[in-house]
C-alpha cells in the first residue's frame, strides 16, 4: 500500500471516538461496509457502559451495513440516532422499543443532506477501501454509497484498508458529486454506461487520522432458495413486461432495469432472463445481486450501474475470479447519482420493488409492520417509483401462513401513493393501475393479486364502502388489521354487522349515502 498514515489496531482507532459524536459509515448493504472498527467502537462502548459513563454515537451510512456495524453496535447500545436504512433485527428491536432514534430518508437525498448540513456535523468517517495513496486517493471496495461524501465533510477519517478486496478493484468505480444549489447542474449521466467521475476519491490527506487493516468478508446474507411462490410473482413480472412490449407500451429493446433487494427480487431477475420474449437488457439499479451475475455470463444483462455488489461469498469470489470480464460490464457509483430521479427519468427505467403492503386503491406500504413498527426503511424504492417509465411493486398475497392478506382496504402506512404505482404484481397475477379511477384500481387489485381467500372479504367492504370518487369508509378500512391484532389471523371479518353499525353510525348523524349513478 503506497501510505505512510499512522497504523492503528482497530481498539486504537475505536478510542478516539467519542460519546454523542456523528460518524459515517461506508457500506450500502454490508457490501463495502467498514466491520473492524465499528466492532471495536461496540466493545468500547460495552467497557464504558460497565463503569458507569454514557457511550452512544449518531450512525449514518449508505444504507444497511452487517452485522459487525449495526449489529455489533446495537447489541452494545451505543446507537443514539439512526439513518437512513437498516436491516439488523437487534438494531431493530431498539428502534421500536424508542431506545434508538431512526428516521427514514430516501436514499438518494442523504449525501446532500450531509453536504448540506441536515445531519449536523460529520465528526468521523470510518471508511473501508482497497487502496490509498499519500496525496490521498481512496479507491474503495465493493459499494459506493455515500462514502465521498463522508470523506469529503468529516473532521476526521480512519480508513480501513481490506485486503480481502485487492487494489486492481481501481477502474470500477465512478466518483461524482453533483454541486450544490444554487450551482448545481444537470447530472451528465445519457446512457447507462456513462462515466463522468473519477476512479477513486479524493480527499484531504491531513484528515486521515489512521489506517487499520482487516481481511473480513463482506457479511452478505444467502438468500433463500426460490419457491413456487416467488417462482410465480417472477414469472408474472415477466408475462407483464412483455406483454408491454407485444402492444408497443415499452420499446422493442427494453429499457434499463432497477431492482430491489431480497429473494422476490433476486428471483423476478432470474424469471426475467429466461423469458424468451424480454430481450438482453441492462440495468441502472442500486443493488447487484447473485442472479445478475448469472445473467451476465449468459449475456442477458448487457450492462449494470450500481452503487453496490451485495453478492454472496460464492459470487464474490467469481466476480473476482473474472475481473477481466466484469470490468467492461459494471460500474459503482455514489448513491446520490445511482439513484437520482433526474436520471432515472432521464433513462425511463422500469422499477421493481417489493412491499409490505397494497391497498385497493394502489397505495403502498413498503416499510411498517401494520402501520406502527419499522421493518427496514423505504430505501431507494421511492427514488425510481416516482420517476420510473414504469413502477412495479411485487409482493406475495399472503404472510404468516396465510393469516395475513397483504392486500388490504386500506395500507396502515403509505409510502409510495396511487399516483406514483402503475403495476402490481403477486403469485396470483398483475394489475395495472395507470389510467384507471379509484374503483377501476380496486377491482383490478381484488380481482387479479388478492389471494382467493381475501378476495371476498375485500370486495365485501369495497362494495359495503361510501360510494364516492373513492371508495373508502373510515371506521372499516382496518377492519382487516383490527381482527388480526385481535385473533392473529385476518380472515374472519362479520362485514355484515360492521356495515350496519357504520350505517346505523352515519344515520345518526345525519350523513345520507349518496346516489352516484355514475359509479357502477
Amino acid at each position: 500500500m503506497q501510505h505512510t498514515f499512522p497504523i492503528l489496531t482497530a481498539d486504537e482507532a475505536a478510542r478516539c471516538i467519542t460519546h454523542l459524536q456523528t460518524i459515517g459509515f461506508s457500506g450500502f448493504t454490508p457490501a463495502g461496509a467498514a466491520k473492524a472498527i465499528p466492532k471495536a467502537i461496540a466493545a468500547y462502548a460495552q467497557e464504558e457502559h460497565k463503569i458507569g459513563n454514557p457511550f452512544q454515537i449518531g450512525v449514518v451510512s449508505g444504507a444497511s451495513t452487517g452485522k459487525s456495524l449495526d449489529g455489533a453496535l446495537a447489541q452494545a447500545e451505543a446507537v443514539l440516532w439512526r439513518t437512513p436504512y437498516q436491516s439488523d433485527p437487534d438494531l431493530r428491536e431498539l428502534i421500536n422499543k424508542g431506545r434508538t432514534r431512526f428516521f427514514d430518508i430516501h436514499l438518494s437525498l442523504l449525501p446532500q443532506y450531509v453536504r448540506y448540513g441536515f445531519l449536523g456535523n460529520i465528526d468521523w468517517a470510518v471508511v473501508e477501501a482497497c487502496d490509498l495513496t499519500d496525496d490521498g486517493e481512496v479507491v474503495l471496495t465493493t459499494s459506493v454509497g455515500a462514502s465521498p461524501t463522508f470523506l469529503n465533510c468529516a473532521d476526521n477519517i480512519l480508513i480501513e484498508i481490506n485486503r480481502r478486496h485487492p487494489p486492481i478493484l481501481r477502474g470500477f468505480h465512478d466518483i461524482y458529486e453533483p454541486g450544490d444549489p444554487p450551482a448545481r447542474r444537470e447530472i451528465p449521466i445519457y446512457s447507462t454506461s456513462d462515466r463522468i467521475g473519477t476512479e477513486f476519491v479524493r480527499v484531504n490527506p491531513a484528515k486521515i487520522r489512521g489506517v487499520v487493516y482487516n481481511e473480513a468478508e463482506d457479511e452478505a446474507r444467502p438468500f433463500k432458495p426460490g419457491d413456487e411462490v416467488t417462482r410465480k410473482i417472477g414469472e408474472n413480472v415477466a408475462e407483464f413486461l412483455a406483454s408491454e412490449i407485444k402492444r408497443r407500451r415499452l420499446p422493442r429493446g427494453f429499457l434499463p432495469v432497477q431492482s430491489g433487494v431480497g429473494n422476490i427480487a433476486n428471483a423476478v431477475l432470474q424469471v426475467m432472463g429466461e423469458h424468451p420474449d424480454i430481450p438482453p437488457f441492462e440495468m441502472f439499479s442500486e443493488v447487484l445481486q447473485d442472479s445478475v451475475i448469472d445473467l451476465m455470463i449468459d449475456g442477458k444483462i448487457k450492462f449494470a450501474s450500481t452503487t453496490a455488489l451485495s453478492l454472496s461469498p460464492e459470487k464474490m469470489r467469481f466476480f473476482y475470479e473474472n475481473l477481466d470480464f466484469f470490468r467492461q460490464r459494471i460500474v459503482l457509483r455514489p448513491q446520490e447519482i445511482s439513484n437520482s430521479p433526474e436520471i432515472a427519468r432521464r433513462l425511463g427505467v422500469i422499477s421493481i420493488n417489493t412491499a409490505l403492503e397494497v391497498d385497493i386503491f394502489g397505495n403502498v406500504n413498503s416499510t411498517h409492520v401494520l402501520g406502527q413498527n419499522i421493518m427496514n426503511g423505504i430505501g431507494g424504492s421511492g427514488d425510481f417509483t416516482r420517476n420510473a417509465y414504469l413502477s412495479i411493486f411485487a409482493c406475495p398475497s399472503t404472510a404468516k401462513q396465510g393469516r395475513i392478506s397483504t392486500i388490504v382496504p386500506h395500507c396502515s402506512h403509505i409510502d409510495h401513493s396511487e399516483h406514483s404505482v402503475q403495476a402490481i404484481v403477486t403469485e396470483q397475477g398483475s394489475a395495472i393501475l395507470r389510467c384507471k379511477d379509484p374503483a377501476g384500481r380496486a377491482r383490478a387489485v381484488i380481482d387479479n393479486c388478492a389471494h382467493p381467500d381475501y378476495q371476498e372479504d375485500l370486495t365485501s367492504y369495497f362494495e359495503s364502502a361510501r360510494i364516492s370518487y373513492t371508495q373508502q369508509t373510515f371506521g372499516l378500512a382496518f377492519a382487516m388489521h383490527q381482527q388480526y391484532l385481535e385473533s392473529g389471523d385476518m380472515r374472519g371479518v362479520d362485514w355484515g354487522t360492521l356495515t350496519r353499525i357504520s350505517a346505523m353510525l352515519r344515520s345518526a348523524r345525519g350523513i345520507a349515502r349518496p346516489n352516484n349513478p355514475g359509479v357502477s
